[in-house]
């Protein structure tokens, strides 16, 4: 029986867009983004700030010093949430219904304090409400210093949570974090970027709740 279901935040909760972020980040003056910018993963100071290795200031900095001209933290902000695209109110709504329901319901993503300004703001959802509204946890790779797909970021959710594997769903349109979490025994389910993944989770439930 699925009593625990752990999502992904960008892709899954909201639509992104990646040339978009690397759009954002050249015009504050960072033309090199491209270069550090992924879908999924990033790299250099990019991963290093996810990853929880260097903060905010750090990369504020250390931009500065690759684009050639001092960088603002709002201009890290700008750059970093341009990622965002789109929050379906039926992706909250969902949220708030699974958790009436009983399951557990928990976010792993890979992000960082740019972004999470906004998601953890009062601005987030257009109705007063950060995303800790929506959630019972929240775990985020710049706090816990991991990043997925390392299997040792799924395997502190599942220990915090106490949750056993074959009781838990990951929702993650990342192939290798969704293989990551395959691999330790939880179902998982990898839905395009901004795809509706509310009838693949409900047959999911229901297909394992006759076991």
């Amino acid at each position: 029986m699925i009593r625990n279901i752990i999502f992904d935040l960008g892709g899954v909760i909201f639509e992104i867009d990646k040339n978009q972020a690397i759009r954002r980040f050249q015009e504050v003056g960072f033309n090199d983004a491209v270069h550090y910018l992924d879908a999924f993963e990033q790299v250099g100071i990019f991963g290093q700030l996810e990853g929880g290795q260097i903060d905010a200031e750090e990369f504020r900095k250390q931009l500065s010093r690759l684009a050639g001209k001092e960088m603002t933290l709002d201009d890290c902000a700008h750059g970093w949430q341009g990622y965002f695209v789109r929050l379906p109110q039926r992706n909250l709504d969902k949220l708030l219904e699974l958790r009436k329901r009983g399951y557990r319901v928990s976010l792993l993503s890979n992000t960082n304090p740019f972004m999470m300004q906004w998601v953890l703001s009062d601005a987030f959802d257009g109705h007063g409400h950060g995303i800790s509204h929506y959630f019972d946890a929240l775990y985020l790779s710049y706090q816990m210093r991991l990043m997925k797909p390392d299997a040792r970021i799924f395997e502190a959710v599942l220990r915090n949570e106490q949750a056993r594997p074959d009781e838990t769903v990951f929702i993650d349109d990342g192939p290798r974090n969704v293989a990551t979490a395959a691999a330790l025994g939880m179902h998982t389910l990898q839905p395009d970027n901004g795809g509706d993944w509310h009838a693949m989770l409900e047959q999911l439930i229901a297909n394992h709740s006759l076991l």
